[in-house]
């Protein structure tokens, strides 16, 4: 499958030796440090250090004080194999896209892009059974690519052409037709369409109608303080100035008549 769209998240050489590392390090930071924690998450696992039942999403275990079920059940893609490849290769290709395109200079913001994400999945997941999220990460980041590039052109297989916003509903076909559960495909395309929703289309809805509240997907000023993002100018709260009343021997001051002149 060629979902390339000619915008590659691995376009360099990615070579064995310091190849492979100059790619590493040139994948932005967060996009890194999601990629390395499934990374060592999987080898771990293959190395029998920890297993699958130590890692999987379960509000009962969570409740009991296992509270980093809430993120490893994000970072476990399943063991070694070709199906592993194929999601780090959607993981840093879309999240690498995002972060250097529309987040580019906005790591608070992508990381509150995430956080949504796994906030609202989580909360889904409570109520079906599912174990492992990563997936439906990864289908958020990648429907929310394919909405804010919709003139990308991409094709599946080399057989027919589409543009990125069909790209999410293309995969989940795909999946369909090969006998995979979809359920993380359809939880990662509803979060990912509501994050599009109140980050790009509310703010123009609340400008147009005049609502009070033009932004909702803000990050609070703690995360921009330690991504470094935080300007005073922009993050501060601001703080209505009171309006100056007028002495009340100037609030009705007399309106000079026009005089005019007449020629004789």
């Amino acid at each position: 499958m060629d979902f390339g769209g000619g915008m590659g998240a691995m376009g360099h050489d990615a070579g064995v030796g310091p190849g492979l590392m100059q790619w590493y390090m040139d994948i932005p930071p967060v996009s890194r440090l999601y990629l390395t924690g499934a990374f060592l998450t999987t080898a771990a696992c293959a190395v029998d250090i920890i297993t699958p039942f130590s890692l999987y999403f379960n509000w009962t275990l969570v409740l009991q004080g296992q509270v980093w079920r809430l993120v490893s059940s994000y970072l476990y893609f399943g063991l070694f194999s070709v199906d592993f490849l194929f999601h780090m290769y959607f993981l840093v290709r879309y999240s690498r896209l995002l972060e250097e395109g529309d987040f580019r200079g906005r790591t608070a913001n992508y990381i509150y892009f995430l956080l949504f994400g796994i906030c609202n999945m989580t909360l889904v997941a409570s109520y079906i059974n599912v174990h492992f999220l990563g997936s439906a990460l990864t289908f958020m980041m990648v429907y929310v690519w394919g909405r804010r590039n919709e003139e990308v052109k991409m094709s599946f297989l080399g057989v027919f052409s589409f543009n990125a916003p069909y790209l999410p509903w293309v995969m989940l076909t795909f999946s369909v037709l090969i006998g995979n559960a979809i359920t993380m495909d359809l939880i990662g395309i509803a979060v990912g369409h509501l994050y599009y929703f109140l980050e790009y289309i509310y703010p123009k809805i609340a400008q147009v109608r005049g609502f009070r509240t033009k932004r909702i997907m803000e990050p609070p000023v703690l995360l921009h303080y330690i991504c470094g993002s935080y300007d005073p100018l922009i993050h501060a709260p601001q703080q209505e100035e009171p309006e100056e009343e007028l002495p009340q021997d100037e609030q009705e001051l007399p309106v000079p008549q026009e005089q005019h002149l007449h020629q004789d």
